[in-house]
């Protein structure tokens, strides 16, 4: 994929997005060819050089950008030289896919394992050991707690964890 397409994709222009936040994402969309200094950035950009900064920061630490630095010889001042390495935007995005499928996976098995009851009237979910504590009442207002079927959640898991696991080519576990 060449490095245009790669920001023209809205699921990377999401995960930059994630990983930068609104004040970031100038410099996260706008990557120069070559070195540029964090202050050239902030320039050209209109932006805070703080914002820059720390958006150059996550970045660094993503792996999608790397810097060197310079001294001046004559006020022994440091210049940082940033460059972006979008190359590992795919492999990082892979990466938080399997965090997140095993994640999803985790929480099915706490949905299947448990069984849970819920305040109509605040929306708290309480497990079965934390509803009998209270006394099957709302420890906020009171009302009964109802119990809750979660098939629905359940099966919304299975779907979306099926989908994930088609998009990253993985066989079920177990």
């Amino acid at each position: 994929m060449a490095f245009e397409d790669l920001l023209e994709d809205p699921v990377i222009q999401k995960y930059l997005h994630e990983l930068v936040g609104p004040k970031g994402m100038p410099v996260a969309a706008a990557p120069p060819d070559g070195e540029v200094t964090d202050e050239e950035l902030a320039e050209q950009l209109d932006l805070e050089l703080n914002d820059v900064r720390r958006a150059l920061f996550i970045l660094y630490e993503n792996d999608l950008a790397t810097y060197r630095r310079l001294r001046d010889e004559d006020s022994g001042w440091l210049t940082y030289l940033w460059t972006f390495e979008y190359d590992n935007v795919p492999e990082n995005l892979a990466e938080e896919m399997h965090r997140l499928l095993e994640a999803l996976e985790r929480r099915r098995e706490h949905e299947r394992d448990h069984e849970f009851y819920l305040c109509e009237i605040c929306s708290i979910r309480f497990e079965f050991a934390d509803a009998m504590d209270f006394g099957f009442q709302c420890p906020e207002c009171g009302s009964p707690l109802e119990a809750m079927d979660n098939a629905a959640l359940v099966e919304s898991m299975d779907e979306r964890i099926e989908e994930l696991r088609d998009e990253l080519n993985v066989e079920a576990a177990g």
